[in-house]
């Protein structure tokens, strides 16, 4: 009976050790799982070639990817979910933004209005909201038309804007 109650609470001391794994995904050592890299960044003619547009949808950024454009800070972002990583990311003046589709970061230039165009592909920012909730967003439309494709893809989000962005 003890000898049951001591290799008990040897099993059970023995599990307490692996909740202690301090690097990215299930193994023990950074080296086996490395650190994800990010999106390539290519023009729209490029990223969406070859593709049958009906098939893309926009895709949610990770922190590698995020950091390859500089960081979130200044800039304002789509989200899709409250919670979630964002899918578009524009500059504080509106001039310019990133779009995640096809597994690619493709850079888009505005043409006013909430209009960011490259390459045949356009996106259309639409804040849903009039002004920006205790939370720091606000609900948006991101309307997203790939060059020849017959449908536009829309997105109901959030956006937020970091401290310098408007």
């Amino acid at each position: 009976m003890k000898l049951a109650a001591t290799m008990s609470a040897l099993a059970l001391l023995s599990l307490g050790a692996c909740n202690s794994n301090t690097s990215p995904g299930n193994d023990k050592e950074a080296g086996v799982d490395p650190a994800p890299k990010p999106a390539p960044k290519m023009p729209a003619a490029q990223a969406l070639a070859g593709i049958a547009v009906e098939a893309v949808q926009a895709e949610t950024m990770s922190d590698a990817d995020i950091a390859s454009i500089g960081g979130q800070a200044g800039k304002c972002t789509i989200r899709l979910t409250a919670v979630g990583f964002p899918s578009f990311i524009r500059d504080a003046d509106g001039r310019s933004g990133v779009i995640k589709l096809n597994g690619k970061l493709i850079p888009v230039r505005s043409s006013g209005n909430g209009l960011y165009q490259d390459g045949g592909l356009q996106v259309v920012l639409r804040p849903v909201d009039a002004n920006f909730g205790s939370d720091g967003r606000r609900e948006a439309e991101m309307i997203v038309l790939l060059p020849g494709a017959k449908d536009e893809l829309g997105y109901r989000g959030y956006e937020q804007c970091s401290k310098g962005g408007a």
